[in-house]
């Protein structure tokens, strides 16, 4: 049998601990109001942390624990850690999204768990994380007649959360699904004026021109031309985030390889 939890000495269980107001000097202050206890926030917050959907492998993953300071840090990332801090402390004020862009390991993610987190345990902020392979995935899967839930089943939550972090948004190679079912998500956010939280590994810049090519050397040129953002969203969409978030470059080397090879030292 299972004992009962310990009642919480601030509020003797009823959820609301008094506030004292301001005494004058020599005077002994006396609660006059109420306010939601701390226990309370910290049962709200940890509900709101099991359904956010954190991979295991970034759960770990807080502003405090963001590395700005090692050997060879590029200063991009300290200015992504202040930006993250100031969207955190000035939300909802300031609700415009972020878009974290920068090459594969240099902290997207742990950064973007991060802000959802602290906006969750500080704030109280209901927030969603999606890997965008899996959301596709997930959406596909829906229209299997033997599975039960369906495609509005898998987007509600996606198109209500109050902040959504999008984690890696391009990595599917376009068709025409895949660029309607993104501008489907993101034009319904931005008409609803949710807030949204983007990581890419792709530049963000125009997609290739469309055109016949003329010679060889130009068709070359293409073929080794690195994929960008407006390549894999559509540029129309490229322009949909720019207005929906606040573009924040990250650069270095790979944090993976990093930790590696510092393990062999």
């Amino acid at each position: 049998m299972n004992s009962p939890a310990p009642e919480c000495p601030l509020c003797s269980g009823t959820g609301w601990k008094p506030v004292a107001d301001a005494a004058a000097p020599g005077e002994r202050a006396r609660p006059r109001r109420v306010t939601r206890c701390d226990c309370v926030l910290r049962g709200r917050a940890e509900r709101l942390l099991a359904r956010a959907r954190i991979p295991a492998r970034y759960e770990h993953c807080e502003l405090g624990n963001f590395d700005v300071a090692f050997p060879g840090a590029h200063a991009s990332l300290a200015r992504a850690r202040l930006t993250a801090e100031g969207f955190v402390e000035k939300y909802p004020v300031e609700s415009s999204g972020l878009l974290l862009v920068g090459s594969v390991g240099v902290g997207k993610t742990h950064l973007a768990v991060a802000v959802m987190r602290e906006l969750m345990v500080s704030k109280g902020i209901a927030c969603l994380f999606w890997d965008y392979r899996e959301l596709l995935k997930e959406i596909q899967n829906s229209y299997d007649p033997s599975v039960q839930t369906t495609e509005l089943g898998v987007l509600r939550p996606v198109f209500e959360a109050e902040v959504l972090v999008l984690d890696e948004l391009g990595a599917v190679r376009p068709t025409e699904w895949v660029w309607d079912t993104v501008s489907l998500i993101l034009n319904t956010r931005y008409n609803d004026k949710r807030t949204t939280i983007i990581t890419t590994n792709f530049p963000d810049e125009p997609e290739a021109p469309v055109g016949r090519l003329s010679s060889a050397r130009e068709q070359a040129q293409r073929a080794a031309r690195k994929e960008t953002l407006g390549d894999r969203i559509g540029e129309r969409m490229r322009s949909r985030l720019h207005e929906m978030c606040r573009k924040v470059e990250m650069a270095g080397n790979d944090f993976r390889q990093r930790v590696s090879s510092a393990s062999f030292r």
